[in-house]
């Protein structure tokens, strides 16, 4: 055990750390290799941080659920995600506390850059990236963030649009049938213009 550092700086130290969320497991893999070592550099200037891009094909197929198929898939090119770059619509109904039946507001959001659930997919499997005032809205109702970019048919022949949403303590998607309504709590996610 090293006398260098004061047991004061060492609590100093696993406070800030367990504040910025890491956990036993995470020391554990710092300790090892030479991750210490690039954390010096970069402290003394000699190296920098450089977060990776997250970029979403959205041109790909969408995920399919089981028994599903696509009835529209609007393509979106490849996507840098940013979540600044992406406003949620609401309709005059809907922001008016009042209830607008899917199938109109599909039509309304016609020729507006809706994302597709290729968005939807990427961000359930990169939850960082989704900031927290997305969960709910400024009245403190969930938000469920719909993906108007594509349409399914199930299997009975109904039109579906897939949306995210969080609820104990993680990110889901869950869809929403064309023949209901959508309220002041369910935007559709757009790209910002």
């Amino acid at each position: 055990m090293s006398n260098l550092y004061s047991v004061g700086q060492m609590n100093e130290h696993g406070n800030a750390l367990e504040q910025s969320g890491w956990t036993p497991a995470h020391l554990k893999k710092a300790a090892g290799g030479s991750f210490l070592k690039s954390v010096l550099d970069v402290l003394d200037g000699r190296a920098e941080i450089t977060y990776p891009d997250h970029v979403i094909d959205c041109d790909a197929d969408p995920f399919l659920p089981k028994g599903w198929k696509v009835e529209e898939h609007q393509k979106g090119g490849q996507l840098k995600f940013d979540s600044t770059q992406v406003q949620f619509y609401l309709s005059d109904p809907q922001r008016k506390g009042k209830v607008i039946e899917g199938n109109t507001l599909r039509k309304e959001l016609a020729g507006k850059p809706v994302l597709n659930a290729n968005v939807l997919d990427y961000l359930l499997a990169h939850p960082h990236l989704i900031p927290e005032e997305w969960k709910e809205d400024s009245e403190g109702r969930t938000r469920y963030i719909f993906f108007w970019g594509t349409i399914y048919r199930n299997s009975s022949g109904g039109l579906y649009v897939r949306f995210l949403y969080w609820d104990g303590g993680r990110w889901y998607w869950d869809c929403g049938w064309l023949g209901y309504g959508w309220y002041v709590d369910s935007p559709a996610a757009l790209r910002a213009s």
